[in-house]
């Protein structure tokens, strides 16, 4: 039941994406998903097509549950940059568009979630399924994917705080820029909007401001701030 629910979700996703483009109803689009119960998000979904629009979405709680959270699914329509589009889709031509088994069965690995990597275009269609893979592209794909959804719900987190909970924006801006130092978020410039507004708050802590400044510099976007590094 729950590889059908993922196989409808990626066919929605991706025929969500290709109605956005006039110039062809089959865009190609690559989707990754992943189900972890034990963390947060328990589950996402993000599908990019080959012009790089790009839709995000995450659950905390069951989607087949009968009564799920008023924030579920979080939805999030974005473009990422020429960058990852690009990397994306090299990697799938690499990987011959996920048409193969990829997991790794040497031996028994520790569970990190399950997930999947799907192409689809007008001719064809793929699905790969795994835990783990010693494959150095899979890998690739997957850092890439998890480190956008680090990204999306830190910036979800962020917006909350700024709005509920101002003396708690400084812990959360302090994981990004850990999360940024060690390559774990990507795609940053996704969520510079609210970066810049903690940046240029005098409202909001002066570290946090710091730290909002420092994670907007490491992404390569520029600040209206002025400010040194955090400590």
């Amino acid at each position: 039941m729950k590889i059908f629910r993922a196989a409808v979700l990626i066919s929605a996703l991706a025929s969500g994406l290709h109605a956005q483009s006039e110039a062809s109803p089959a865009h190609p689009t690559v989707t990754f998903t992943l189900d972890w119960p034990s963390v947060e998000p328990h589950r996402y979904v993000i599908a990019v097509d080959s012009g790089g629009n790009a839709v995000y979405r995450s659950w905390t709680t069951d989607p087949a549950a009968a009564q799920s959270s008023g924030d579920d699914p979080y939805l999030q329509r974005f473009a990422v940059s020429a960058a990852a589009r690009d990397r994306i889709f090299a990697l799938a031509r690499q990987l011959n568009y996920f048409n193969g088994d990829f997991e790794y069965r040497k031996h028994r690995v520790a569970s990190t979630g399950d997930k999947t990597l799907a192409y689809a275009d007008s001719h064809k269609q793929y699905v790969t399924r795994y835990n783990w893979s010693e494959n150095g592209g899979i890998s690739e794909l997957t850092t890439l994917f998890q480190g956008m959804s680090a990204t999306m719900e830190s910036g979800r987190r962020l917006e909350r705080l700024y709005r509920f909970d101002r003396l708690g924006l400084d812990e959360e801006v302090k994981n990004l820029e850990r999360l940024t130092t060690e390559h774990q978020a990507t795609e940053l410039q996704l969520i510079a909007p609210i970066l810049e507004q903690l940046a240029q708050d005098p409202a909001v802590l002066n570290i946090a401001r710091q730290r909002a400044r420092h994670i907007l510099q490491m992404a390569g976007v520029p600040s209206a701030g002025n400010g040194q590094t955090p400590r």
